[in-house]
């Protein structure tokens, strides 16, 4: 390995390292003014766009996701040279097998290596992996309601997710006005256990794009039950499935403007 080399290594790997420690000065470090990345959910250009894509990434990490280089290699030539790498990024648990990938473009200026690209990627799931990952973030709604952990419940709603509810406002805009409604129920639930479940769910997966759809069961102690439709909209955002939006109804009979709860199908 040539001394270039090396340098360009140690700067890479202390990026790494001031990503995982949210260092926001460190991340921006060693970077051109000029720098182009190609991030996952979006292209930037110039220091101060790339600068500000990191802060929301951090608190994703916050959530004990790694940020590990795996594999590392660099080949440099007089004043232009190239990286790339494979990271641990993503709870292991959901895709132990999964990698960020990085490829580095630098220059160089004043004589010091500078990172002037970055090309960041995961590899699209399959669709049926990408149906088992959905289905996961089903299960643990179904343990979340059970637990009452509104916390859990929210864990897998995109912040900005629009949420057309079985009760008025015609629609519900953000995570915060979907958590309101859970809790909502929840209270009047009282101290009888709640539950929900899909029973005959169906889940549809496009590249970052997935659609599910069933017949929502929700029962409250041991008699009450009530049925309701549901289809949701989830969109794969920095490695992780979020429901962007969902659409609940019940049945109602048009000449009275009565619903029709409770019916089984």
């Amino acid at each position: 390995m040539t001394t270039d080399e090396q340098s360009i290594r140690t700067l890479i790997e202390s990026w790494a390292a001031a990503v995982r420690a949210g260092d926001l000065d460190a991340v921006v470090a060693g970077h051109a003014d000029d720098i182009v990345m190609h991030d996952v959910p979006e292209n930037l250009r110039g220091i101060e766009a790339y600068r500000k894509a990191w802060p929301p990434f951090f608190e994703w990490l916050a959530m004990g996701v790694p940020f590990d280089i795996e594999s590392l290699e660099v080949t440099a030539g007089a004043d232009v040279a190239f990286a790339h790498a494979l990271l641990r990024c993503g709870p292991a648990a959901e895709d132990p097998d999964r990698r960020l990938r990085i490829t580095f473009g630098l220059r160089k200026e004043g004589g010091r290596w500078v990172v002037a690209h970055e090309h960041h990627s995961f590899p699209i799931a399959d669709q049926a992996a990408g149906e088992a990952e959905v289905r996961r973030v089903y299960e643990r709604w179904y343990a979340g309601t059970a637990a009452r952990d509104l916390d859990g419940m929210m864990a897998a709603i995109a912040e900005d997710v629009v949420s057309y509810e079985q009760e008025a406002p015609l629609q519900h805009v953000g995570v915060d006005a979907v958590r309101e409604v859970c809790a909502r129920g929840l209270d009047l639930a009282g101290d009888a256990r709640v539950t929900l479940a899909v029973p005959e769910l169906k889940v549809l997966v496009r590249e970052d794009l997935a659609v599910s759809w069933g017949l929502d069961l929700v029962r409250v102690g041991e008699s009450g039950e009530s049925w309701s439709r549901g289809t949701r909209v989830f969109e794969r955002r920095g490695g992780e499935w979020v429901m962007v939006h969902q659409h609940l109804s019940v049945p109602y009979d048009p000449a009275t403007g009565e619903a029709k709860t409770g019916l089984r199908p």
